[in-house]
């Protein structure tokens, strides 16, 4: 964590959460050392990351927030998190997507941005066990200068159990998921790590989504870089059954070295891609 003088203030405050939560709590003067900033700057970020409520401040430094592995918010206080990352992520994301596709669109917020992006992307079969992404497209085929209201995908629900984030879930969702084949799985997460994989509080939602993971012919995981280090209560799948991560330009450089030992394929939202990267790179 050294060298990181110019450190846009969200990659720093990314920086300080990883570090927090791997070590259980750090020190003012140990981050002012580690970033070669000022002691008023890591105070700054320490009180911005304390109104986000994922670290408590103590004497002399914070520590993390401990949230119930099981507690699962609902979708309307998940949608209102970062917005800007979110939005970078689905245009990203809308690029890997080739007209006539059947893709997967899991529950969540950002796919919930995503399906706004694949409106105007022709003759998709969309499989979804989102309610809101559903509501996106049935609202999309009605727009102004929508054609004469053809439909501008077909949309295939799932069915099941509805969970506190309008996702469906459980055995009818899993029968039918079971059954189908996708070209692209694009998958919100709770949480995602090295050691835990992707995670989720609701053991349902787990099981749901082991499901989309086997149907699916390529995995592309969209998560912002908050949910780096999060671990929810049940894993459903690991990195290596990840084909493409998309995230967004706060992730910290020393997390995405972390990544790339476990991906092949890292897209950052809204940066050029690098010079050796893989086909599906932005």
């Amino acid at each position: 964590m050294s060298d990181n003088q110019n450190l846009l203030a969200e990659q720093r405050r990314a920086l300080i959460l990883d570090e927090v939560r791997r070590r259980g709590g750090v020190r003012v003067n140990e981050l002012t050392r580690r970033l070669n900033v000022s002691d008023m700057t890591v105070r700054r970020d320490l009180d911005a990351l304390a109104r986000q409520g994922v670290v408590e401040k103590v004497h002399g430094g914070a520590v993390p927030v401990v949230e119930a592995s099981s507690h699962e918010p609902g979708f309307e206080a998940k949608s209102a998190l970062e917005l800007g990352a979110k939005e970078a992520i689905a245009r990203a994301a809308a690029a890997l997507v080739p007209p006539g596709s059947a893709i997967a669109l899991a529950g969540g917020t950002t796919a919930f941005a995503l399906a706004h992006h694949l409106l105007d992307v022709p003759d998709l079969t969309v499989v979804t066990n989102s309610v809101r992404v559903a509501d996106v497209f049935q609202s999309g085929q009605r727009r102004p200068g929508n054609g004469h209201g053809e439909a501008t995908a077909t949309v295939v629900i799932t069915g099941g159990v509805r969970t506190p984030s309008e996702t469906l879930v459980g055995p009818v969702a899993d029968r039918a998921i079971q059954s189908l084949h996708f070209d692209l799985l694009f998958l919100g997460v709770h949480g995602i790590s090295v050691e835990a994989g992707l995670s989720t509080p609701n053991l349902a939602e787990a099981e749901t989504n082991r499901q989309f993971v086997r149907s699916a012919r390529r995995v592309v995981v969209i998560a912002d870089h908050t949910k780096w280090g999060t671990v929810g209560l049940s894993s459903f799948a690991s990195l290596e059954d990840v084909d493409t991560l998309v995230t967004d330009a706060g992730i910290p450089e020393v997390l995405r070295a972390e990544i790339a030992e476990h991906l092949s394929d890292l897209i950052v939202a809204g940066e050029p891609p690098a010079e050796n990267g893989g086909p599906g790179e932005m």
